[in-house]
């Protein structure tokens, strides 16, 4: 058992290192904290979508920047696609699953708000349904996938291509990089309030 829990460090501690040596994706996580920036500057909204384990971490980023992240300061608009259980069966059986994300962005989507899509193949038919409606009504998409990108790549405005292809590995990450995206919101947004 020792040997799984050091492989499991060792194996997410690489993914970290790899994606901390690599000033592209860096810069990536910065456009993508300024696009939310920018869009909750003009009274914009971010929103989330993502199945399992992704669709956990929609919520939970969702609500770092809704709630607080580090700080004391007004909520902003965030949101996932998934929390109204009524609208997510409602819509899976009327029109099915692969179409609830997409009629949720067309609903409460705007040009200029931003969708978080997370997806750790990138080939999810429901986010990718997502991504396309985001686009079509003049939203900016932010993915979050695994090393390929999977079909979101060329899909999406900023692509966070965790270099990994093991599903926790990648979730790991995502969550992280959605943390320092909070931070650099709220800070740029906020300041140090405490």
């Amino acid at each position: 058992m020792n040997d799984l829990i050091h492989k499991s460090f060792r194996e997410s501690i690489a993914v970290k290192q790899a994606i901390l040596a690599d000033e592209d994706f860096q810069k990536k996580i910065l456009r993508a904290a300024q696009a939310m920036i920018d869009t909750f500057q003009k009274g914009g909204k971010v929103l989330f979508c993502g199945n399992g384990g992704s669709a956990a971490d929609a919520q939970h980023l969702a609500a770092e920047l809704s709630g607080r992240f580090y700080t004391d300061r007004p909520p902003l608009y965030a949101e996932a696609l998934h929390v109204n259980s009524s609208f997510v069966t409602a819509v899976a059986n009327d029109y099915g699953y692969d179409d609830v994300f997409a009629r949720m962005t067309e609903a409460a989507g705007r040009a200029g708000d931003v969708l978080v899509a997370i997806s750790t193949s990138g080939n999810s038919p429901g986010i990718l349904k997502a991504v396309e409606q985001a686009k079509k009504q003049g939203m900016y998409v932010v993915g979050f996938t695994g090393a390929t990108g999977g079909k979101m790549a060329g899909k999406c405005d900023i692509l966070l291509h965790v270099p990994s292809s093991d599903t926790p590995r990648i979730q790991e990450s995502h969550i992280l990089i959605g943390h320092i995206i909070c931070e650099i919101v709220e800070r740029e947004m906020f300041g140090n309030r405490l």
